[in-house]
């Protein structure tokens, strides 16, 4: 599927970005840098941790993770015992490393990698479980993501969305404009509409601890 300019931008930026995310996720990063993540990116870590504390059990369950990156999510559903787990990325350089993260663990066997857009290119499947972090901040139209994600899960979906904070915002906002990168945040109120409007029965929605930037959102079908 042909990328439209939008969503070339967003995966231009992810390409380049690809090792210094990967190096967040493992920290292989400096003492300076990691007390920095630790300080004012908490919410990477909370909504990790949320997010399997949410998907329970997976043995032998099917998980789709959309925008997965370089793979932290991919790797540990799969050690957890998911049959089957199927990770897409617009970046090849993100898809490379979790390619290597998984084969590393011994996990490959159990993992598809696919170069695209959602959902334009994901296979044509049901899953149990879909992970979504770190993407919605740069999605143009939530509705018809959110949409498709309600026709591709069975039990539920787990997705972090970026909050309105008066002093962060702008600041954000300034800084991927000058990357050459849209992002968009998110109220709660707006996020129950979209959850309705998508096709979902219910919205659990947490505004993550720590630096306050996302809220943990699990969509049940």
């Amino acid at each position: 599927m042909e990328q439209t300019s939008h969503d070339k931008k967003v995966g231009t930026y992810f390409d380049k970005a690809a090792v210094t995310f990967d190096t967040f996720y493992d920290y292989k990063r400096s003492t300076f840098m990691q007390w920095v993540d630790r300080k004012f990116r908490s919410d990477v870590f909370n909504r990790y941790y949320a997010t399997f504390e949410t998907l329970t059990p997976l043995e032998g369950k099917r998980v789709l993770d959309i925008g997965c990156g370089s793979g932290p999510y991919m790797a540990e559903a799969a050690r957890r015992g998911a049959a089957r787990v199927v990770g897409l990325d617009m970046a090849e350089g993100m898809l490379e490393l979790a390619r290597r993260r998984v084969k590393a663990g011994g996990l490959a066997d159990k993992c598809q990698f696919v170069l695209g857009v959602f959902p334009q290119d994901v296979p044509a499947e049901i899953f149990d479980y879909s992970i979504t972090m770190g993407v919605m901040d740069y999605v143009e139209d939530p509705l018809v993501f959110l949409t498709a994600v309600a026709k591709q899960v069975r039990v539920c979906g787990v997705l972090s969305f970026p909050s309105k904070h008066w002093f962060r915002t702008p600041l954000r906002k300034a800084r991927y404009r000058l990357k050459c990168c849209p992002v968009y945040f998110y109220e709660p109120a707006q996020l129950e509409r979209l959850a309705k409007d998508a096709g979902f029965s219910r919205a659990n929605i947490v505004k993550m601890p720590g630096a306050g930037m996302d809220y943990f959102v699990t969509l049940y079908k």
